[in-house]
C-alpha cells in the first residue's frame, strides 16, 4: 500500500472522502485516501456475501491502526445529506452502488466520483449518470494499463487461475478466447505463456470446430447474455465431449450451455455485467493498485488536472441532453 501510494503520488491532503468500508483485500481503500493525507474518510458499509457490519469494521480499522490513520477513518451505516455536501470525491464502490440521483443531488457542485475501473467498463446499473450530467459532475474512470497502477498485467494469471481450479493444466490445452475489448491481449498472452494452444475470436459466430479443451468467455456484457441458446448450440456443434466454458466477463446462459453439455466455471452463477473472478483471487496487489488507481484519477481531476491519454484519469461520457 505504501509503494501504490508513493508511485502514483496520490495526494488527498485537504480532502474529504466517501468510499466504503469492507472486507478482506477491499478493506484498503479507505485506509489509502487516508494514508495519502485525506482530513476526512467517510467509510459506509452494510452486511453482504463476504462479511458483516461488524466483519468490515473490525478488518478496515485494523489495518488503519497499523498505519496510523485510524483516527482519520469514520465507519458508517447511514450516509446524511450533511455529510454529502461536504464530500470532495465518491467512491462507485460496492457497498455505496448504486449511487442514485437522490445521492448525487446533494452533492457539491465541485464533486467527483471515483468510477474504480476503467471508463469503457462503465455499467449503467451503478450510478446515475443522467444526474451526473444534469449536475455536471465528472464520472472518472482510471488507466488500469498506466505503468504505476498495471492493473491489465493481472488479467492473465486470473483466466489462469480459472483453468487451473476447473481442473485445466492449461500446459498443452486448447483454448478458445472469446473476447472483444481491451481485455484480449494481456489474456491471450498469460495463457500462452504457460503453454496453452490459444485461438481468439471477437464473437461466438466466429469459432469453428477443434479440440477444444476450454473455451475463456471474456465478451463486454451486452443487455442480453453473450453465450445464450444459439451461441450454446454453435459451441456444442465445434467442441468435443468434456469441453469447459469458463466465465472470465460477460454474461451467459448457464441452463442453456448445461443443455448442450458443457460444463461451466466457476459452478456459481455470476452477477450480471460482472467478472467471473474477484482481483483478489489471486493475492491483495491487483485490488491495492486498482484501488490507489481509482483515487488518484479522481484526486486528478477533482484538483483540476488535464485528462490526456496517457495520465491516471478516464472520463465517463455524460449522455446527450434531450
Amino acid at each position: 500500500m505504501k509503494l501504490a501510494v508513493a508511485e502514483t503520488g496520490l495526494d488527498m491532503s485537504g480532502m474529504t472522502v466517501l468510499t466504503e468500508a469492507a472486507t478482506g483485500a477491499y478493506a484498503v481503500t479507505p485506509v489509502l485516501a487516508a494514508m495519502a493525507g485525506a482530513k476526512r474518510v467517510h467509510a459506509f458499509t452494510r452486511p453482504g456475501r463476504h462479511g458483516t457490519v461488524l466483519d468490515a469494521k473490525r478488518e478496515t480499522m485494523e489495518l488503519a491502526a497499523l498505519l496510523g490513520v485510524a483516527d482519520r477513518i469514520e465507519i458508517l451505516d447511514s450516509i446524511s445529506p450533511e455529510m454529502l455536501h461536504n464530500v470532495d470525491i465518491v467512491t462507485n464502490s460496492g457497498h455505496l452502488r448504486p449511487l442514485t440521483a437522490e445521492l448525487i443531488d446533494q452533492l457539491r457542485d465541485d464533486a467527483v466520483i471515483a468510477l474504480m475501473f476503467e471508463a469503457w467498463e462503465f455499467r449503467g446499473e451503478d450510478l446515475d449518470i443522467e444526474a451526473c450530467a444534469r449536475r455536471g459532475i465528472p464520472v472518472v474512470g482510471v488507466n488500469e494499463r498506466h505503468p504505476a497502477v498495471d492493473v491489465f498485467s493481472f488479467l492473465g494469471p486470473l483466466a489462469v487461475k480459472q483453468l487451473h481450479d476447473c481442473g485445466l493444466a492449461v500446459l498443452g490445452n486448447k483454448i478458445g478466447l472469446l473476447c472483444d475489448n481491451d481485455f484480449l491481449a494481456p489474456l491471450h498472452t498469460g495463457l500462452t505463456s504457460l503453454g496453452a494452444k490459444v485461438k481468439t475470436f471477437d464473437s461466438v459466430a466466429a469459432v469453428h470446430p477443434d479440440a477444444w479443451d476450454a473455451f475463456v468467455v471474456a465478451l463486454q456484457p451486452a443487455t442480453t447474455p453473450r453465450v445464450g441458446q444459439a451461441e450454446a448450440t454453435h459451441l456444442a456443434a465445434c467442441a468435443r465431449a468434456g469441453a469447459v466454458v469458463v466465465q472470465f466477463w460477460g454474461d451467459i446462459d448457464r441452463t442453456a450451455l448445461a443443455r448442450n453439455g458443457f460444463a461451466v466455471w466457476p459452478t456459481s452463477p455470476v452477477k450480471q455485467g460482472h467478472m467471473g473472478i474477484l482481483l483478489s483471487d489471486i493475492g491483495p496487489e491487483p485490488i491495492v493498485r486498482l484501488q490507489t488507481g481509482g483515487l488518484r484519477a479522481a484526486e486528478w481531476v477533482r484538483r483540476g488536472g488535464a485528462v490526456t491519454p496517457d495520465g491516471f484519469a478516464q472520463l465517463v461520457p455524460w449522455p446527450a441532453a434531450t
